[in-house]
């Protein structure tokens, strides 16, 4: 005969089952549509006034705008198709639509393009945005020059831990690729004798190393780092 404590044991074992299969039942794997896409916008815009806006299928993202020079964090996404509007006040606005997937970082850099004068028009600057898409992962630490300088090419020279300088020719809107040989720390860069900002080296990963003018058209560089290869898209 089965006592009162009998029964309570074996309905809280019951309760016990039922529960762990209603939790399993109802946990699903994540589909790629549950996964967010990313973008990540660099302001390069040196021409024109005010402040750089960015809308995302005809929404703002950041009412206050983007000034030269700044990066933004990856902004999530539905994966799927999308349109990228930069508008900056003195400068013909600039669109690009893109299809994201799930889980990858694509990189917008906005900067002008000086556009000749025509019969009908005369010459202006127009935003252009080079798309940069994430490859295979990185396992060892490398840096990608991207350059969208007016200058059609640049020799920028990266340090080696023994001192030794090595020239990296980068070429405007190319990607070029070298490997960092420091395990971490700062890795120093140079243009033509101009000191540029060193490469914060960490963890393994891809350094992305961005070359553009300022409005006085003077050399300028950022950089970041991400943890993919990255290609022109």
């Amino acid at each position: 005969m089965k006592t009162p404590s009998d029964i309570l044991h074996l309905a809280l074992a019951a309760a016990a089952c039922l529960l762990s299969g209603s939790l399993t039942s109802t946990a699903a794997p994540a589909t790629p549509a549950d996964i967010p896409a990313f973008a990540r916008l660099i302001d390069a815009v040196a021409q024109g006034q005010d402040k750089l806006r960015l809308f995302i299928d005809g929404e703002s993202m950041n009412p206050d705008g983007y000034i030269l020079g700044d990066v933004t964090g990856g902004i999530g996404l539905k994966p799927g198709p999308h349109e990228f509007t930069l508008k900056r006040p003195g400068v013909s606005d600039g669109v690009t639509r893109i299809t994201l997937a799930a889980g990858h970082t694509i990189t917008l850099i906005a900067f002008a393009e000086q556009i000749p004068a025509s019969e009908n028009k005369p010459a202006y600057w127009a935003i252009r945005i080079l798309r940069l898409r994430q490859m295979e992962p990185v396992t060892k630490r490398s840096a990608t020059f991207v350059s969208v300088s007016h200058t059609p090419e640049h020799e920028v020279e990266i340090r080696s831990p023994n001192g030794k300088w090595t020239a990296v020719t980068v070429k405007r809107l190319a990607l070029t690729q070298s490997p960092i040989l420091y395990p971490e720390g700062y890795v120093p860069l140079r243009c033509h004798s101009q000191k540029l900002p060193s490469i914060p080296v960490g963890g393994p990963g891809n350094y992305l190393v961005l070359l553009y003018d300022d409005a006085a058209g003077l050399l300028q560089s950022l950089n970041l780092q991400d943890y993919k290869y990255l290609s022109a898209d």
